[in-house]
């Protein structure tokens, strides 16, 4: 499909001619198009967890800290800072010249705003408040922060890049939004977002932001530089995949952010094409925990027993130079958090224990209510493999298929699975958001989260709070087994095997080497 005959009966049929005069308008503007891996459905990325969201907000708002190309967290917005009392008590400075989109001063009231919304929500803030973290604006340009106790991971916290990233507002739309969603974008970052362009389901439209203050560093993926020189960034939304791979061959599109699996070694063969890895991802199984059957420790137990991780890495389509046969961390293996500890009795897929268990925890026959989005091949693929594995270990299943966004949404609804709520799906998961027991999607979540499936572990709780209190290295390492040994035993989601997904681009894109990991860093690109 021509992309651009795409938008324009897209503007036409959705809001009319006038949206398609922009094009027009920024002919001669450097214009680089990417298809992203969903439509962009929350502009809050406090709000939702989804990694389109996520994507977003690091286009249009600035970290504090940001993590380079070896996943060292630098200072991005921070000019200075420093720690005393044991890492208890800390002093920030803001760089000077930074502003929002609206032209107003970033100042230290919004910085304290923006951390004080986000720890509320994130499995790294939360554990900072269960440390007594207090944020303080001393004046327009200065912060601190205290703690009643120590915390190691206060830079990996305010730098994450993984969902719920601790990105800045303004204090003002903070407080108008209360408890809801910030719906008024306006950032300080690279990039602004065009609202008046914005077409679901359509197109997304960002432009260069002029005033951006960038560092002296060079860009090294989310840190140093991230002045852009492309103009103006169109998120091409291309649902069909035969669509997108035609788009990026036909060269109206510069990039694919997610190929699917199956595309992927025939665009390898193409010599106007360069295909690179997005980085080590989990996929996963999230279950419920509010509900039978998967309220039910034995039962989670049981179906963890029957996972045969090459079965699902393979259903999900990726080559076999890109997934691993077994991982036995909830961690990433080859990351720093790698354990074996606990993963002993799961070791290859032992149908007759899950069965045996099954029967010993008393399932009564509850229906397993699977979401399975219909729209997302390689997250399909494993949820096809889940659906199969639990009936063949005994559990009722009911599939339910939906497209991603209605999945992310429904995700939130705690209501009953026979009530328009759900039991389980799969997803998959970036190395950043599961390689520590603070930083995995589900395993850092404290009792009491939001996160969906809403697992609660009170032991593994105090497991959390021990490692992250631990400065010494063999010490650490010691409480990173205990925690995943009690991982094991609750069984709060399973790990469904290692991979890594990729990324397609035009070989005239520049600097496409400094694309790293799973965020598109369109920043550090030019065409």
């Amino acid at each position: 499909m021509n992309v651009r005959r795409y938008v324009a009966i897209a503007c036409m049929t959705l809001s009319g001619i006038a949206l398609c005069l922009p094009m027009a308008a920024h002919a001669q503007a450097k214009v680089f198009r990417i298809v992203p891996q969903a439509d962009l459905k929350f502009t809050d990325p406090i709000v939702s967890s989804n990694y389109v969201t996520r994507n977003f907000a690091m286009l249009v708002y600035d970290t504090l800290f940001a993590r380079d190309a070896g996943g060292v967290p630098r200072p991005q917005m921070v000019d200075k800072f420093r720690y005393f009392d044991g890492g208890k008590q800390w002093s920030f400075t803001l760089r000077p010249g930074l502003q929002f989109h609206d032209g107003a001063p970033v100042t230290a009231a919004d910085v304290v705003a923006s951390l004080e919304r986000w720890q509320a929500q994130d499995n790294y803030g939360r554990a900072m408040i269960a440390a007594g973290a207090q944020w303080r604006a001393n004046d327009k340009t200065t912060f601190s922060l205290s703690m009643k106790e120590p915390f190691g991971q206060v830079l990996e916290a305010l730098s994450k890049s993984t969902s719920l990233p601790a990105v800045i507002m303004p204090e003002r739309l903070i407080k108008a939004a209360g408890n809801g969603a910030v719906t008024e974008v306006i950032g300080s970052g690279p990039y602004k977002f065009k609202r008046d362009e914005w077409v679901p389901g359509s197109k997304v439209v960002f432009v260069r932001n002029a005033q951006y203050v960038g560092r002296s560093e060079p860009v090294s993926a989310l840190a140093g530089n991230r002045a852009g020189t492309i103009d103006r960034i169109e998120w091409v939304i291309l649902p069909d995949s035969n669509s997108a791979m035609a788009a990026l061959k036909n060269s109206e599109v510069d990039m694919i952010e997610q190929i699917p699996p199956d595309y992927i070694n025939p665009l390898r063969s193409d010599t106007s094409i360069k295909v690179g890895a997005t980085g080590a991802s989990q996929g996963a199984l999230v279950l419920n925990t509010l509900y039978p059957p998967f309220n039910n420790e034995k039962v989670r137990q049981a179906l963890l027993h029957a996972v045969d991780q090459a079965k699902f890495t393979t259903a999900m389509g990726y080559p076999a130079d890109l997934r691993m046969k077994y991982c036995p961390t909830f961690f990433i293996c080859g990351a720093p958090g790698e354990t074996a500890a606990g993963a002993e009795p799961y070791h290859g897929a032992d149908l007759a224990k899950a069965r045996q268990l099954l029967a010993e925890s008393g399932y009564k026959g509850e229906k397993v209510v699977m979401m399975l989005p219909s729209d997302y091949p390689s997250i399909n693929g494993s949820g096809l493999v889940a659906i199969q594995t639990m009936k063949d270990i005994g559990l009722k299943v009911e599939v339910q298929s939906m497209d991603w966004p209605t999945l992310v949404s429904r995700r939130t609804k705690k209501d009953k699975p026979e009530a328009g709520g759900w039991s389980a799906y799969t997803t998959l998961v970036a190395a950043q958001a599961t390689d520590s027991p603070l930083s995995n999607f589900v395993l850092g979540a404290a009792c009491g989260n939001t996160q969906p499936g809403w697992p609660c572990d009170k032991k593994l709780d105090e497991l959390r709070l021990e490692w992250t209190r631990q400065t010494d290295a063999a010490k650490r390492k010691i409480a990173l087994d205990n925690f995943q040994k009690q991982a094991y035993q609750s069984v709060l989601y399973l790990p469904l095997g290692q991979f890594s997904g990729a990324f397609a681009a035009r070989k005239t894109v520049k600097n496409i080497e400094r694309q790293v990991g799973d965020v598109p860093m369109l920043w550090a690109l030019d065409k």
